[in-house]
């Protein structure tokens, strides 16, 4: 819980605070940007809430906060109220866990809709509020795995709802040698109707990426939108295996007509099919000449 204590100097005066225990991963400040900003490498509350909308948006980031540093001085009377609205729609059948857990970094997880059985993509914190949303949805069969840093509470997901979880061999580990299916290769492979599994090795060796209905792409840590650079991106200073094989699986991305990037880490994305392919590009650009 967030502590009064240590609430840091940065944040204006008010009921909302961040304290010092921010890990700086952004999601307040894009999940409340009226709310929240970046000051000396973590975030702080520039602005306390003055409108309903403002309020909401300002509680649904303390409750994804993955460190919770987020704090209200005030207990809020409606938080059960915004715990309730978890996951949060995105586009038809698309949705946001929130939740963020510290063990991937504060990484996104996502949640498909999908006639063949619902996916979870990356794991969100086991949070009760969550899991019982996601129950009323209809539950989760598949937990897809994007590579090894954001997988969090994926055994808790696991033993309560009986999923099956993917994630490529390259990047098995002790923790997750026990899921149930194990992708191969460097090839795309279908998986369910309107789902392609893209392996895209450079930021870890197996990374895959989901594209869904041939436009929706759930991009793990290998793409992103960056606010501070004000566009698409691979994350150069976090690249564990490979800049030139991710500047390589970047390039075969230009063959799919993507409309969203729906990423771990960083900022989602959208645009018209040809719009994102040149912003790719830029991005392939970009990577290029920091290699």
């Amino acid at each position: 819980m967030a502590s009064q204590h240590q609430r840091r100097s940065h944040n204006v005066p008010g009921d909302f605070y961040v304290d010092c225990s921010c890990i700086d991963c952004d999601t307040c400040r894009w999940l409340s940007p009226d709310i929240f900003n970046r000051q000396d490498q973590q975030s702080a509350v520039y602005h306390q809430p003055e409108t309903p909308a403002q309020r909401r948006t300002a509680l649904q980031a303390l409750l994804a906060c993955p460190t919770a540093s987020i704090g209200v001085e005030t207990a809020p009377r409606d938080l059960k109220a915004i715990q309730e609205e978890f996951p949060l729609p995105i586009v038809e059948n698309i949705y946001y866990c929130g939740y963020h857990s510290r063990k991937s970094f504060g990484a996104t997880s996502y949640f498909i809709r999908h006639p063949e059985g619902n996916i979870l993509v990356d794991s969100p914190r086991f949070q009760p509020a969550l899991v019982k949303q996601l129950e009323a949805l209809g539950g989760v069969k598949y937990l897809f795995l994007t590579h090894r840093d954001d997988v969090a509470d994926h055994q808790k997901f696991h033993d309560h709802f009986g999923c099956d979880r993917l994630l490529h061999r390259a990047d098995l580990r002790p923790g997750t040698q026990s899921v149930e299916i194990i992708l191969e290769g460097t090839e795309p492979q279908s998986f369910l109707s309107n789902c392609l599994l893209i392996p895209v090795p450079g930021h870890t060796e197996g990374h895959v990426v989901l594209l869904y209905d041939n436009q929706y792409l759930f991009t793990g840590d290998h793409l992103a939108f960056s606010a501070r650079l004000g566009h698409l991106t691979g994350f150069r200073n976090h690249c564990w295996y490979s800049w030139t094989a991710q500047i390589a699986s970047m390039k075969n991305l230009l063959a799919y007509p993507i409309t969203w990037i729906l990423p771990g880490h960083g900022r989602r994305y959208q645009a018209e099919p040809n719009k994102l392919h040149q912003d790719l590009q830029a991005c392939i650009r970009w990577m290029e000449s920091v290699a």
